[in-house]
């Protein structure tokens, strides 16, 4: 049995764990089926002469992972009778999506849509669950230390396998029939399913949720009673308000460097190429800092640089075509969203009872989400009304009503935010699970 109550605040420690190699794994077999609902299956479908139409409809088979909080508490209620509550959990939905990948090879969109929807929207049903089970064992397994850290690996192994289902899948669908690569990808899942095997279970010193109800309506009590009514509100205001201003800018930055004068193989090249790898560095460098001065300091620094970072934007907008600022603008915007990303990933980590993470962790996750694929409805809009540099200070200015919130959630003072429930990161040994 190993325990994480010490605080270990090198970079070099942190990471150098076995644990985030774990991480790294299980964040690959999270990160796998995410394009098989959506630019893989596009591009099939494309292919096989199916009108655009109903490629545009297929995008609401993703709608599972915008409802999979709905059962997670399923997840936190039963455990199954192998590996523990939360790998039991992790090993069903893999060999669930091991089953239902391969099954697409089986279908043909030119003759049977119903049955590639039907099929497709399995995928992404058990892709949402791995999610809910993967997000509950790494916030389990962590100390608050350490989940910068984690959050970090565990981006990087699902980035990668991002690259793999896109960059892979379209390599080999130039040479063999999309059945063929469909199946093909469906076996990388076994890799996933190696790592949760010789994963270590996290320990749960306190008893589980007793039924059902209790897995519905506690995580939502226990929440609001370690925070306080007001707090609680006023965190669920600060989850959606701190990814705000990079998620603004970040939904409008692809038509305005269309706009201008950039090509679409120049914003394409840029977009995958330096803006991937600065994500990746951002994250990794979020993991590092909170390793060192804990999550608190952390969401303060992080969420300046993110909404400074647009200034770029606002100058590349005042500027004639120029390739190198756009680069540069490029890279510091996705250094930036690497940043928040690992920061808010830390900080709902943190807010999780262990009793309930897989509920908790997939509300406060939903709400996050929020931000990024409603609020920034408007963009558009706010572009049309004050043209782009106009638009790119006001990106700048979203970033003022975290900063706001900041010293009511995370004081400086503070190493962990107000209302975090413990964390130690004990575990258990995956042959003594």
């Amino acid at each position: 049995m190993t325990n994480g109550t010490t605080a270990k605040t090198s970079p070099l420690r942190i990471f150098g764990q076995p644990k985030m190699a774990t991480l790294v794994v299980l964040g690959f077999s999270s990160g796998l089926p995410f394009y098989l609902t959506s630019k893989t299956l596009q591009a099939w479908m494309t292919t096989a002469k199916v009108d655009l139409a109903t490629i545009g409809f297929f995008s609401l088979v993703t709608l599972p992972y915008s409802l999979k909080f709905v059962w997670a508490p399923l997840m936190d209620r039963y455990t199954p009778p192998f590996l523990g509550r939360r790998r039991g959990w992790v090993l069903i939905t893999q060999i669930a999506l091991l089953l239902v990948i391969a099954a697409m090879s089986l279908h043909d969109p030119r003759t049977g849509l119903k049955m590639l929807a039907i099929n497709a929207i399995a995928i992404a049903f058990f892709s949402a669950s791995q999610d809910i089970s993967l997000d509950a064992y790494r916030t389990d397994v962590l100390e608050n230390r350490e989940m910068g850290a984690g959050a970090a690996v565990f981006v990087l192994g699902y980035r990668i396998a991002m690259i793999t289902t896109g960059a892979l899948a379209f390599f080999l669908a130039d040479r063999i029939a999309w059945p063929m690569v469909y199946l093909i990808l469906a076996s990388l899942i076994v890799i996933g399913i190696v790592a949760t095997f010789f994963a270590a279970e996290p320990v749960l010193n306190d008893a589980p949720p007793r039924t059902l109800f209790e897995a519905v309506v506690l995580p939502f009590t226990d929440f609001f009673q370690r925070a306080g009514v007001l707090r609680a509100l006023l965190v669920l205001l600060f989850i959606v308000a701190y990814k705000y201003s990079d998620s603004l800018a970040g939904s409008m930055t692809t038509p305005f460097l269309l706009q201008a004068g950039y090509s679409q193989s120049e914003v394409g090249a840029v977009f995958l190429g330096v803006g991937v790898i600065a994500t990746i560095v951002g994250v990794l460098v979020a993991g590092a800092t909170i390793g060192k001065l804990g999550i608190n300091r952390s969401l303060w620094l992080f969420v300046v640089f993110q909404g400074l970072s647009n200034l770029t934007y606002y100058f590349l907008s005042l500027s004639e075509k120029n390739h190198a600022l756009m680069v540069s603008a490029v890279i510091t915007e996705n250094f930036g969203l690497g940043l928040v990303t690992g920061a808010m990933t830390a900080y709902l980590m943190s807010m999780c009872n262990r009793r309930f993470t897989a509920t908790q962790f997939a509300l406060l996750s939903s709400l996050m989400a929020a931000s990024r694929d409603i609020l920034v409805a408007p963009a558009g809009k706010i572009v049309e009304s004050t043209g782009w540099p106009g638009f790119f200070l006001i990106t700048v200015a979203m970033a003022l009503p975290a900063l706001v919130l900041l010293p009511f959630i995370a004081p400086w003072s503070r190493d962990v935010p107000i209302g975090a429930a413990p964390h130690t990161g004990e575990t258990v040994p995956a042959r003594a699970a």
